[in-house]
């Protein structure tokens, strides 16, 4: 059996849609909407992109499935951010951004907005923990935490034109 496929999409405006592909060849998707809501779809094995089902889950529903898919002995030392209160997301910076080209530090997203940037995927690269003094490039893909409300904040700094 081969690695499941899994696929992300930025949905502006909405959140991300993340697309898998199991090994039995189902597709099934979730769109992580960012109020914290997710929608769950399956499609039909014999057309893929027939919805057989669809359910909007809350944000608490969608933890209670997680807490349910995750294994009975995952280790209590790693830490997950939905028992915190905290959410994890990736934004992507786009070429035209504001912030194409400066420098990380003069975003001043934590303190504006209390989330923090702790990784920057670019191209096959992972950048964890950048410093005040990396510099953003579009096609970047933040990787931020904090509330979702310092979320919210943190996307419209970073989608400034």
């Amino acid at each position: 059996m081969g690695a499941p496929r899994l696929s992300s999409t930025p949905l502006p405006g909405i959140g991300v849609r993340y697309d898998l592909t199991t090994h039995e060849h189902r597709r099934l998707s979730v769109v992580a909407h960012r109020d914290g809501e997710r929608t769950l779809s399956t499609y039909r094995q014999d057309d893929p992109d027939d919805c057989a089902l669809s359910v909007r889950l809350t944000a608490e529903e969608a933890a209670s499935l997680i807490d349910a898919l995750r294994p009975a002995h995952h280790t209590p030392n790693l830490l997950y951010t939905t028992d915190l209160g905290l959410v994890a997301e990736r934004i992507e910076l786009s070429g035209n951004s504001h912030w194409n080209g400066r420098v990380l530090g003069e975003t001043r997203l934590r303190t504006t907005t209390g989330a923090s940037i702790v990784a920057v995927l670019r191209r096959a690269e992972a950048i964890p923990s950048p410093t005040p003094d990396f510099r953003l490039a579009g096609g970047d893909t933040l990787i931020v935490i904090g509330t979702r409300e310092g979320l919210e904040a943190a996307a419209g700094t970073l989608g400034r034109k």
